[in-house]
Formats: structure tokens, C-alpha cells, sequence
């Protein structure tokens, strides 16, 4: 119980049978970087880090690694796991090199299963049980056929097969699988460079974009979303409008990466330009794959200003959208959290508490899987608002966070 924490490690590596090279491979590090953690000759890993350690040791409790003696559930911290999360990864992991012997789906009714699959993705408030549900065959049978079919058919076919990556790129997100994240949204990425098709690739490098933001690769992600841009600027002019949702999809998102590292200025000159195109796009537009939008937008201006802590710019923007306005349920519930956000910067634990509510009834598999909305009720369950405390009892409960 007296160990220090890089000792802790390092004897939960060596109970896995775990080499340190595999393990730093598996945190993204290097082996020189775990080894002077386990030696104490740099600081302990902050909690981010010891979510992804305790994870990859297969540990429940956060406790076995700071040795507080108190139980930390890693999954208070690191998110739940979706109950069909192992159906989902075994349809992606499931390896194939002989032949394909089954005759290949039709191309076009694949692409009309992703199209309805991407409907109920946005219109369901447990979207993630039902992409669940669709997700696995879907895989399984995208990949059987772009490895059967030969010449235009096979491009077409990994064209579909990339979008059903970037769609299963929803599902894994903020899930203790972080490995399932960079595997989609490669294969995306991949399946549609191979298809030599400029609109999959830029969807691709939309969903990359987000794992390398998340992962704070910030000069990365901005330059592959710039990249993603302006490889569909020469279509603009005669393309669908999905591909100008998507250019300004993609700036939305360069503008979101600026506002995480804190630069203001280039946070809203991309949101900006971002804003532009959705005026030119009109009222009725809304993109399927990122839900780019003129409301969506403005639920990007709330985020921007949350970002920066600016919370008079973001609480601006939040007054000036009506959450109905956006069609996507789950983007709907995001929005909620992202103005709980504001709540809980400026102490305001009642408004908090509200939104998280309203969240959660609107998306209740959004909020279960958001990290934010768990901190935040963490926070809540620790100092609950006045005369709120079974309130936000009942909401924990509802959210499905197993704290004591």
C-alpha cells in the first residue's frame, strides 16, 4: 500500500505479463517515457493518463494505481462500455485473407442500409443501442464486398464501406476503447483515398480531425482538416450541396481545434467562415455525417465560447438558439451539456443541474457517454445544489454513473 505510483504500475505490468514497450505502445508513448514513470524519475501521470494505464492493465479500480485506499471506479471516470461495444469490435477485428466466397451485396442497397442507419443515428435518443444493433452486419457485409467486386464496382463499394467507418466513428467515440477510435477513422480515411474519391476522403479526414483533436495533436488535425478543405474547393462550384456542408464542416472544426489551444482570433475567423456557408446554404440544409447547419453553428458558437471560458460569448450564443431548432437528437443533447458548461463555469450549480436534466431527456445515451456531463455530475454529487441533492441523486441514476 506504500508503493508510489510508478512502482504500482510497473507490478500490475509485470502481473499482466506485459513488456514495457507494450504497454507505452499501447498509451501511445514510448518505452524510455514509462520506464522514467515507473522509476519516479518524472512526475506522476496526470488523470487523464492513469485512465488510459488502468485501462490498458485491465484494472476496475483507479485506487490499485494511486493507492488512496479509496475505490475509484475506472469507469466513473473513463465512460461506460456500451453493452454491444464487443459485437461491434469483433465485426471490425474479425480479419479475412482467403477469398471471399459468399456472393457481394449490392453495392446501392448497402448504401441505402447506410443511409436509414445514419436516420436512426439522429432520431433516436438511444441512438447508440440502435446503431448496436445495425452496426456489426452492416461491417461485415460493407467489407465482404468491396474485397469481392473488382474495377468501378469495387471503388464504389469502398466509397460506402468508408462511410460506414465514419458512421461507426459515432459509435466508439467516448468509450474505454480508445484503439477502436484511430482504427475507424483510419479505415475511413484509407477506404476512401482508395476509392480516389475527393467527398469520402474529406468525410474521412473530418472523423480523423476529431481523434487527433481529442488527443491534443492540435497542428496535425488543423492541418489535415485544411487539406480535407480545399480538396474539394475546385468542386464547389457544380457539386451537391453536401459537399459545401462538409467545407464548412470541416472549418467548423479547425475553428473548435483553435478554441481547445486557445486562440481566439483564428477560432472565430474559421467559425466566421464556417457561418458563411451555412447562410448560403439556407435554412432547410443540414448535413447527415457532421449535422452542419445554421443551428448547428450557432451550437458551435457555444462551444467555442465554453472553450475559450469566454462564457459572455458563449452564453450569447446559447440565448440566441432554440435547442428545438436542431434535428439531430444526439447533437441536440450536446448542445445541452455544452450550455451546462456555461453553467458550471460561472458556479451556477441549479443551472447546471437543469441543463443536464434537459440533456438527458432529450439524448439519454448522449449524456451517459459524455465526458463532460460526467464531470460535471461528479461535481454536483459532491456539492449538490441546495435542496437539490435527491434530484441529482435521480439523475446520476438516470445517466447510469455508479457513484456512491
Amino acid at each position: 500500500m506504500d508503493l508510489p505510483v510508478g512502482k504500482r504500475i510497473k507490478h500490475y505490468r509485470d502481473r499482466a505479463g506485459m513488456s514495457r514497450p507494450v504497454l507505452a505502445g499501447l498509451l501511445g508513448k514510448s518505452a524510455e517515457w514509462l520506464k522514467a514513470v515507473e522509476t519516479g524519475r518524472i512526475q506522476t501521470p496526470r488523470l487523464p493518463m492513469l485512465l488510459r494505464i488502468a485501462q490498458a492493465l485491465e484494472l476496475d479500480d483507479l485506487a490499485d494505481l494511486t493507492g488512496n485506499g479509496h475505490a475509484v471506479p475506472v469507469s466513473v471516470y473513463a465512460g461506460p462500455r456500451h453493452a454491444a461495444l464487443s459485437e461491434v469490435q469483433a465485426a471490425l477485428t474479425e480479419y479475412r485473407v482467403t477469398r471471399v466466397t459468399a456472393a457481394p451485396a449490392s453495392v446501392p442497397h448497402l448504401a441505402e442500409r447506410l443511409r436509414m442507419a445514419w436516420l436512426v443515428r439522429h432520431s433516436s435518443s438511444d441512438h447508440r443501442t440502435q446503431l448496436g444493433s445495425l452496426l456489426p452486419g452492416l461491417i461485415r457485409d460493407a467489407q465482404a464486398t468491396a474485397r469481392a467486386l473488382r474495377g468501378e464496382e469495387r471503388r464504389a463499394a469502398r466509397v460506402v464501406l468508408s462511410g460506414v467507418y465514419q458512421l461507426a466513428d459515432f459509435y466508439v467515440a467516448y468509450q474505454p476503447s480508445p484503439e477502436l477510435v484511430w482504427m475507424v477513422a483510419d479505415r475511413a480515411l484509407t477506404e476512401a483515398q482508395e476509392a480516389d474519391d475527393p467527398y469520402a476522403m474529406a468525410g474521412g479526414s473530418w472523423a480523423m480531425v476529431q481523434a487527433l483533436r481529442d488527443a491534443g495533436r492540435w497542428d496535425e488535425a488543423i492541418t489535415l482538416a485544411t487539406d480535407a478543405r480545399d480538396l474539394l474547393l475546385p468542386y464547389l462550384d457544380t457539386a451537391p450541396d453536401d459537399w459545401r456542408g462538409m467545407a464548412g464542416a470541416l472549418d467548423a472544426e479547425i475553428a473548435y481545434v483553435h478554441a481547445r489551444r486557445g486562440r481566439h482570433g483564428d477560432a472565430w475567423a474559421h467559425w466566421e467562415a464556417a457561418e458563411r456557408t451555412a447562410q448560403r446554404l439556407g435554412a432547410d440544409y443540414r448535413h447527415t455525417q457532421t449535422s452542419f447547419s445554421r443551428s448547428v453553428m450557432q451550437a458551435h458558437a457555444v462551444t467555442l465560447g465554453v472553450e475559450l471560458r469566454r462564457t459572455g460569448e458563449a452564453r450569447r450564443a446559447a440565448n440566441a438558439l432554440d435547442p428545438g431548432l436542431i434535428p439531430s437528437l444526439a447533437r441536440r443533447g450536446r448542445h445541452l451539456i455544452e450550455v451546462a458548461r456555461i453553467h458550471a463555469q460561472e458556479g451556477d450549480g441549479p443551472g447546471t443541474l437543469a441543463l443536464l436534466d434537459r440533456a438527458q431527456r432529450v439524448a439519454s445515451e448522449t449524456i451517459s457517454f459524455n465526458g463532460y456531463a460526467r464531470d460535471m455530475l461528479i461535481d454536483l454529487h459532491k456539492r449538490p445544489p441546495a435542496g437539490e441533492r435527491e434530484a441529482v441523486r435521480d439523475l446520476v441514476g438516470r445517466v447510469g454513473l455508479a457513484i456512491a
